[in-house]
């Protein structure tokens, strides 16, 4: 198996583990002092004990959003991820695009910085 298709395998089960409010499953795919970065979180979060309580809040609202691979570019650390995120919201649903930044240690994610315009977002939550 190539290394490219070693991470596109990762990134289906754990972009999997996205969807359907399961945070401790979510964690498992970390390191225990992993970095986390999103458009919500500018100065990141730091380890389990951070991130836990994040991904509980934003799974719980989130539990039927989608994650999918588009395309998966491997670094020298990990690989960086074209993703598409389909979020239903009341009789709508929102589909963008963004960009994942991932170092990996051994087979799980020490880092990761999420990177999308949230703005489309926020404004179908305002509805």
């Amino acid at each position: 198996m190539t290394q490219v298709a070693d991470h596109s395998s990762f990134c289906d089960a754990w972009l999997a583990a996205w969807t359907g409010n399961k945070p401790g499953e979510l964690l498992r795919y970390y390191t225990t002092d992993a970095f986390y970065i999103d458009p919500a979180n500018a100065a990141g979060l730091r380890g389990h004990e951070q991130m836990a309580p994040y991904f509980s809040k934003l799974l719980s609202r989130n539990p039927d959003w989608r994650w999918e691979a588009v395309e998966v570019f491997p670094t020298d650390k990990g690989f960086t991820l074209k993703w598409r995120a389909t979020i239903p919201f009341r009789d709508q649903e929102l589909t963008f695009y963004g960009l994942d930044i991932v170092e990996m240690a051994g087979d799980k994610i020490s880092r990761n910085e999420v990177y999308f315009d949230r703005m489309p977002w926020m404004d179908m939550m305002k509805q």
